[in-house]
């Protein structure tokens, strides 16, 4: 069997923000589907991640994909839009176009995609009615848009109900926390035809700890608006945490 190459390309969803552990290393999704792929295979994989925070869809495709491509990966998964949608001139064609252009350029490659859609934190936020509705569409769009491509791989996480809910987000409502990432990461790794470790679909809860009313607003709404406002994103100037390869070996549990 070739061994797995993995990179990943995408926003703050795929980076792994809310998924922050004691020393300061952002996690997320992404990183534990690499070790659970290791773990379930039995086989080391390269990984690389080029996710940025805060990107639109566009500046996804544009800035992270060919670096991707360029180390010649085996697999490649995408995820964009969530910024998009929270944006009020959101168009839907844009990214599935973007999604479209992924595919073609991974087709070419002769690259597999794993295709995602973000979790759903509507529940949570200010104008949730909007948020939702739009994340639907987008949603919608983008599977009957790749319906036919039974060759891709899908996580959706849009439509799971369970992972909606508060238990699973961090406290700026906008970030899944690490119970969050696990079921994303459990979804990713049954898509690929493994098995996840069981708990990964539903962690413990973690202390609630979440800032209500107005410190909410203070802490988290005000800070992305005044982003807004001088046309600045939380990404600018970050770099990929991984934009080489690195190897994620199996865990000593897994080779017991």
């Amino acid at each position: 069997m070739s061994k797995v190459r993995y990179v990943a390309i995408g926003d703050s969803f795929t980076e792994g923000v809310g998924d922050e552990l004691p020393d300061g290393h952002v996690r997320g999704w992404a990183d534990l589907t690499a070790q659970g792929w290791a773990d379930a295979s039995g086989e080391s994989v390269e990984y690389a991640n080029f996710a940025i925070r805060g990107k639109l869809v566009r500046p996804i495709v544009e800035e992270q994909l060919e670096p991707a491509l360029a180390l010649r990966p085996t697999h490649l998964s995408f995820n964009g839009g969530g910024n998009d949608m929270l944006r009020p001139r959101t168009s839907v064609a844009t990214v599935v176009d973007s999604f479209r252009r992924v595919i073609e350029r991974c087709d070419e490659e002769g690259v597999k995609v794993i295709m995602l859609s973000g979790a759903n934190p509507s529940g949570q936020l200010p104008l949730s009615r909007l948020i939702q509705r739009r994340g639907d569409l987008l949603s919608r769009a983008v599977d009957s848009r790749f319906n036919d491509r039974r060759d891709i791989i899908r996580a959706f996480n849009w439509f799971d109900r369970e992972l909606a809910t508060p238990p699973y987000w961090s406290e700026d409502r906008l970030h899944m926390n690490a119970r969050g990432h696990h079921r994303v990461a459990a979804r990713v790794i049954t898509a690929l035809g493994l098995e996840p470790p069981t708990g990964w679909w539903s962690l413990p809860p973690l202390p609630a700890s979440a800032p209500r009313g107005l410190d909410y607003y203070r802490e988290h709404v005000g800070p992305w608006v005044q982003r807004r406002l001088r046309g600045t994103s939380s990404g600018d100037g970050r770099q990929p945490k991984f934009g080489q390869w690195t190897t994620i070996t199996p865990s000593d549990s897994a080779l017991e």
